[in-house]
């Protein structure tokens, strides 16, 4: 994963999830229901807590002793017990699934869109939404832009569109994607 991505305003946390595709699909699982920002400092917060971030150790953990880690102030999200549930079943996946690849997901086998939107779509933890938006991200953001990724994406593949994390580049952006979000949960009531 080569671009460098600003979706924290904190530079080790970036510096995780440009790293670290695992990272960048666990931070995406966590941003539900709390300000995309610090769900996606969640990954630093377990690095820092775990001496590093690792989907074998995540994956290995007691799961039970996974939520202590991941509870513990400040938590990883607002419902810090079944998020970090959450994190824990994904690793298993990607483990299990991708041999603790989270990139080949996107790569294995060269998929177009389509296919990898079904890819993520079937990670525990992602619904047809949150799909979309990680496909966003990946083309948007990193590049990869396999065949037919925009139609995958939906309006979140949209170019110049400030709709979803996909979109946030700085801080300027963020309010920007803040503001759509706001505006369109009032249109929607």
């Amino acid at each position: 994963m080569p671009k460098a991505l600003r979706l924290t305003g904190n530079p080790d946390a970036d510096k995780l999830l440009s790293k670290d595709p695992f990272a960048l699909l666990t931070g995406l699982l966590l941003d539900q229901q709390f300000p995309m920002e610090h769900a996606f400092a969640g990954p630093q917060k377990i690095a820092d807590r775990m001496a590093g971030f690792s989907i074998t150790k995540i994956a290995d953990a007691d799961v039970e002793e996974f939520v202590e880690l991941c509870v513990q102030p400040p938590a990883i999200h607002r419902y810090g017990g079944s998020m970090a549930r959450r994190v824990h079943a994904l690793a298993q996946y990607v483990l299990e699934h991708y041999d603790g690849k989270a990139d080949k997901i996107w790569k294995s086998g060269k998929p177009d869109g389509k296919e990898v939107l079904k890819r993520v779509k079937a990670l525990p933890g992602y619904g047809d939404q949150k799909a979309r938006i990680f496909v966003a991200l990946l083309g948007k953001q990193l590049g990869v832009t396999p065949e037919g990724w925009r139609e995958a994406a939906g309006a979140y593949g949209e170019d110049g569109s400030r709709r979803s994390i996909a979109d946030v580049t700085s801080p300027e952006t963020l309010a920007e994607v803040r503001a759509f979000k706001k505006a369109a949960k009032a249109a929607a009531k």
